[in-house]
């Protein structure tokens, strides 16, 4: 059987965390910022958690990074 490929976007985008969740960024905090107020752009900076509903998903694009 050969190896399973990871998704490249995923990889970039996917961190698994010591407890086993899997961390993700927000969107939206690349471009066009001028127009995003100060608050909008503070909470974008902080980092969160994949949903329990998509975590399954995400861990199939991602087998090997554990």
């Amino acid at each position: 059987m050969p190896k399973m490929k990871s998704h490249s976007g995923a990889k970039k985008r996917f961190k698994l965390t010591a407890s086993g969740k899997v961390k993700r960024n927000h969107e939206g905090h690349s471009h066009i910022l001028s127009k995003k107020d100060t608050k909008r752009k503070r909470r974008l900076r902080t980092g969160t958690y994949v949903a329990t509903t998509q975590e399954k998903m995400v861990r199939n694009l991602i087998p090997y990074k554990a």
